[in-house]
This record gives C-alpha cells, sequence and structure tokens, in this order.
C-alpha cells in the first residue's frame, strides 16, 4: 500500500488480491455458527494467499520465491476445500460461489505457472 512495489502490479498479485476479497465479502453472510470456524479458516488461507506471494516476490532467490508460491498454492487449495463444505451445507450455491471460483482458478494457474 505504501511501498508502492513492483509485485503490486503483477497479474498474480492482483488476482490473489481480488480472490481475497471475494473469500471475504462470500464469508460476510455464512451462518453465524461458523463465525469463528468456517469463516474465519478460508479469510485465514485466503489472505494467506495473497502474503505469501508478496512476500515470495521480495525474496532473490528462485527456489526461496518457488516456495512461498507454494505455500500460497496450498492455501488455495485450502480454500477450495473449505468452499465444496459450504457448498454441500447449503451456505452459498454454484451461481453465488462463480466469480469466486473463477478467482480462485485463476490465481491457482498463474502460481502454478510460476512454480514451473
Amino acid at each position: 500500500m505504501f511501498l508502492q512495489l513492483a509485485h503490486t502490479k503483477t497479474p498474480v498479485f492482483q488476482e490473489s488480491k481480488k480472490f481475497t476479497l471475494e473469500c471475504y465479502r462470500i464469508t460476510k453472510d455464512f451462518p453465524q455458527d461458523e463465525r469463528f470456524a468456517m469463516v474465519q479458516q478460508i479469510r485465514r488461507a485466503a489472505l494467506s494467499v495473497h502474503l505469501n506471494i508478496a512476500e515470495g516476490c521480495s525474496r532473490k532467490s528462485e527456489k526461496e520465491r518457488k516456495r512461498f508460491f507454494e505455500i500460497s498454492r496450498g492455501s488455495i487449495i485450502e480454500v477450495d476445500t473449505a468452499l465444496d463444505i459450504a457448498y454441500k451445507l447449503k451456505y452459498k450455491t454454484e451461481e453465488e460461489l462463480k466469480q469466486l471460483g473463477d478467482h480462485l482458478v485463476s490465481t491457482f494457474k498463474q502460481l502454478s505457472g510460476l512454480i514451473g
């Protein structure tokens, strides 16, 4: 936000930001009893995606960068798995999850390309 570093303009960083914000938006109206369970877990994992991309971009060595991107990709899989449960529990419809799913898949593909 304040540093205006180059990585903030990369497609993967921009997409992961949209993904993270959409996770927060979607979980706002999950059932109240999920507030400290599924909602917190999804938000934590989504934020982890974005933060690990930022930290990975700051690393000098390719090996270190890829490790942070791998952690980020693992967090995307975690969110995907939690959203599947939320869908099965009928917290959200497939249509309501579509935009989030698009950001999820796009971020996953971009990270996979960076990892190689």
